[in-house]
């Protein structure tokens, strides 16, 4: 059986949040968006809900993670190319986030990451499974 994925994120402005996403090219399922929430197509199978701060809160009895000071975890997405990695992230940086690390490139993986309008940080990465190096 194939999972699906719901990740769920607590945002400061829905509004702002889905217009940064929406200019790395992501889409949003309207049957599961409204003023509350967005549901972020990754793909058929991934979805990132991005929640109001007030309405995430409905979901724990645990304070919200201080992006500002803390990392919750690290979102990877993966890209079609070392390109689409540059592009994602240059993008990111212009609609308002921030560089989280710098590139890192182990020749069969490339990656690079940023900060989002909240602090959650995303890994963008591009892989050739045929070019990793054996185990050792």
């Amino acid at each position: 059986m194939s999972r699906m994925i719901f990740l769920n994120l607590a945002v400061r402005d829905l509004p702002a949040t889905k217009a940064f996403f929406a200019r790395l090219g992501f889409s949003f399922n309207p049957q599961f968006t409204d003023d509350k929430a967005a549901c972020m197509i990754l793909s058929e199978q991934g979805f990132v809900m991005l929640l109001a701060e007030p309405f995430f809160r409905t979901f724990t009895t645990l304070e919200p993670c201080n992006t500002a000071t803390h990392t919750e975890a690290f979102i990877a997405l993966s890209c079609a190319s070392r390109a689409e990695v540059d592009q994602m992230v240059a993008t990111a940086i212009e609609a308002g986030g921030r560089h989280a690390m710098p590139a890192q490139d182990h020749g069969f993986m490339y990656g690079w990451s940023f900060y989002d309008l909240d602090g959650h940080h995303w890994e963008v990465m591009w892989m050739d499974p045929a070019a990793r190096p054996p185990h050792a």
